[in-house]
């Protein structure tokens, strides 16, 4: 689904902030897919991760400590920890085009990543000595804009809820100083990210234009709303296991940070999962959330001003989510996962 949001010349997506581009690629036999960030220049970059099954690649390099303050894309992907190897695609285009950190006459794309879960939701996954993560991170890559499409595609394609197909989600927002915020989400979580067994969306509070249906929040909260549900414990209390859910996600803005503020916009964004998937952070999650800055626009004030980043970047990942489950398509011939959420009440994607 390409968003259909369009007010004031933004997209209602990451790419709404100055010098971020996004680039899908999937294999729908595969039922899995890569999604890249990359940035217009070198981005300053942070990452936050919770739950208990994170799988990610070089995030190391994201270390206060450490010594290169610079990264040049970021990569979600299906496929679990075969699915680490999508990184390698995007560094090989990357050095082709001549980008990544300068050392004397080389150049070294510092490129983090973090892998979901989707190797159980059908689809073929015999894929031989070599897991085609890489391709699709290559061509998901070449392919990144400033327009991408959002729901069953990229890293999304394969995800699934507890309820329901998961997907890829974004949404953005703009400061009154004119900084914009973005926020990016492959959501493929253990809980659910809708009500109960109606259509609303927990993170309805945060909805803009109907962004996702507009249906607002139940007229009545139940104590059966609150019952812990988690992918694949409808089926076998026990089946649901550490390191078959995650939600990956990046939030961006054009401000200038440090990437000690950057640390901590990546902290307070964790919030909004907490306002869009119920339960969160599980011990069967492996949430990561990156934080990245392009320096477009002036730095903030270093508290009030973080504060608010941080807020609004919160409040747009909550949407993001939303909006990927909300955008899902009707799953492919062969899907082993839960239906779409059009299909249990009647706005189905195609």
């Amino acid at each position: 689904m390409i968003s259909p949001f369009s007010k004031n010349g933004l997209r209602n997506l990451i790419t709404d902030v100055p010098g971020v581009f996004v680039g899908n690629a999937h294999d729908e036999h595969l039922m899995s897919g890569v999604t890249v960030v990359r940035g217009e220049r070198p981005l300053v970059a942070a990452v936050d991760g919770r739950g208990g099954g994170i799988g990610t690649r070089e995030t190391d390099a994201l270390n206060l400590a450490g010594t290169v303050d610079e990264v040049h894309a970021v990569v979600l992907s299906g496929g679990s920890a075969f699915g680490l190897d999508a990184a390698t695609g995007t560094q090989a285009w990357l050095r082709e085009h001549g980008i990544g950190f300068r050392v004397r006459t080389a150049r070294v794309p510092i490129v983090p990543g973090a892998i979901l879960f989707d190797l159980l939701n059908g689809g073929d996954k015999a894929w031989g000595r070599n897991p085609p993560y890489a391709e699709l991170a290559y061509r998901a890559t070449a392919a990144a804009s400033s327009a991408f499409a959002i729901g069953s595609h990229g890293a999304g394609f394969g995800a699934t809820t507890a309820l329901m197909r998961g997907g890829l989600g974004s949404a953005s927002h703009v400061l009154r100083d004119g900084s914009v915020i973005g926020a990016l989400a492959a959501v493929n979580p253990a809980g659910s990210v809708t009500i109960g067994d109606g259509p609303h969306f927990w993170a309805a509070p945060f909805e803009q234009d109907a962004e996702f249906g507009g249906l607002g929040v139940p007229p009545m909260y139940k104590a059966e709303h609150l019952s812990v549900r988690l992918k694949g414990a409808a089926k076998d209390p026990m089946g649901a296991v550490p390191g078959e859910a995650t939600v990956l996600a990046i939030v961006a803005t054009s401000a200038t940070l440090t990437r000690r503020q950057a640390q901590r916009l990546a902290i307070m964004a964790q919030t909004g999962l907490a306002r869009a998937i119920y339960p969160v952070h599980t011990p069967l999650d492996g949430d990561v959330v990156f934080a990245l800055a392009t320096g477009v626009t002036p730095a903030p004030d270093p508290i009030a001003g973080l504060a608010e980043i941080g807020s609004a970047a919160a409040n747009a990942l909550a949407r993001a989510v939303a909006r990927g489950v909300f955008a899902a398509a009707v799953p492919p011939k062969g899907w082993a996962g839960p239906p779409a959420w059009g299909q249990h009440f009647g706005s189905s994607q195609t």
